[in-house]
């Protein structure tokens, strides 16, 4: 690869000047909307169990645009991430869309790549404001992606979504979930999505809720041998790349980068005093809102603040209990808890409680020791080596 192409350094460069100037206790950089859980498919990693009819609960349109003027409250106003099950099983999907870009919100759309994802939706969709359209490709070729899917031909209905979604301009983003069953082939999909033309990748680590508690989640181990071979590899890669529900990554990359900070690991240093930024993690910079409107701090961390449009979403997110604590780093727990790194990781909350129970315990996906006082280090310096981790990685990732 011959490094990362204008598109996606400009999309890199929105994104980390947005995120520069946020306040995660007024505002959230990204919220996901789950329109409705109904979806064609029956996917082995899907966290909300999507079924193959719409829920009679689902927010209807008055309340859908009603949430919409609640959230385009916030100042900033954040990414809205239009998602399912799948969105365009909704009828009035682009009429919720063209709301929110006229409310001034930044509309991104996550559709299933069934019949639906036609040429004529796909410029409707560029028409009515969406910024920009995420497919999802597990694997590099048919048999794994369709066995993930849980639907022979899902692969080509994909490369046709993205074909179609590419002829009316939309920029694309390629989401990939990783666990045992396709971590091996996962340094195949870099010329893959290169010749798609994404700007984004969003590699997400599994986090073992809904029908993806069926699957192997990466070891410790595995986690950090793939995670710092994207990190070290992303430089080259000609589309920006986005680690999910693995905030250890900004570990990682401090480690690497020491106090300079790197582009795209979800922080910056945002004074001369070595006191990093705060990175998006759940309840934090990040908002679920479920097909009936339960505002939670994830659709991965399935417990509730509120529900919206009835709660304001707005005051929910900046006041509720929940989200408060999980913007408290000294309100976490076991390791996550003693450890230097906390400030701009918090380990995955999701995962913390989908293996345990507990939102504000440790994330076992990280193998990493704690090694200093909180007190003698708060910034995660490079003196923080990566020899407490157990696996520094290595070669290709490819084992769990």
């Amino acid at each position: 690869m011959s490094g990362t192409s204008s598109a996606a350094r400009a999309a890199r460069a929105e994104r980390d000047g947005r995120l520069a100037g946020l306040d995660f206790d007024r505002s959230p950089f990204v919220i996901a909307w789950e329109l409705t859980r109904a979806c064609a498919y029956a996917c082995a990693h899907c966290r909300a169990d999507a079924q193959p009819r719409r829920d009679p609960r689902e927010l209807d349109t008055p309340r859908a645009l009603a949430l919409i003027d609640d959230i385009a409250g916030f100042d900033p106003a954040p990414i809205l991430v239009l998602t399912g099950g799948d969105p365009l099983m909704r009828r009035d999907v682009f009429e919720i869309a063209a709301h929110a870009d006229r409310r001034g919100l930044r509309v991104a759309l996550t559709p299933t790549a069934t019949a639906l994802t036609t040429p004529a939706r796909m410029v409707e969709a560029r028409a009515v404001g969406v910024r920009r359209v995420a497919f999802s490709l597990d694997a590099p070729a048919a048999a794994l992606h369709d066995r993930f899917r849980g639907f022979s031909g899902s692969f080509e209905r994909t490369l046709a979504g993205i074909e179609a979604a590419g002829e009316a301009g939309l920029p694309l983003q390629i989401n990939t979930t990783v666990c045992v069953l396709n971590a091996n082939v996962i340094e195949r999909m870099v010329p893959l999505i290169a010749g798609l033309g994404a700007v984004q990748w969003s590699v997400f680590f599994l986090v073992p809720t809904g029908r993806g508690r069926r699957l192997a989640m990466l070891s410790a181990a595995g986690h950090e041998r793939l995670i710092r071979w994207l990190d070290r590899s992303a430089a080259e890669f000609p589309f920006d790349l986005k680690i999910t529900a693995a905030p250890q990554h900004r570990r990682v990359a401090l480690e690497r980068a020491g106090d300079g900070g790197l582009a795209g690991a979800g922080y910056r240093f945002a004074d001369g005093l070595r006191r990093p930024a705060k990175g998006v993690n759940d309840g934090r910079g990040f908002m679920f809102v479920s097909h009936r409107g339960e505002v939670m701090p994830s659709g991965f961390l399935p417990l509730s603040a509120g529900r919206a449009p009835a709660e304001s979403a707005v005051r929910l997110y900046r006041e509720a209990p929940l989200f408060r604590e999980l913007r408290d780093p000294g309100a976490l727990g076991g390791k996550c808890g003693r450890c230097e790194f906390r400030e701009v990781c918090g380990g995955s909350r999701a995962r913390a409680y989908a293996v345990s129970g507990d939102h504000l315990g440790s994330d076992p996906s990280c193998p990493y020791q704690p090694g200093k006082s909180l007190s003698s280090s708060s910034s995660g310096s490079s003196e923080a080596s990566s020899s407490r981790a157990t696996a520094s990685g290595g070669g290709p990732p490819g084992t769990p």
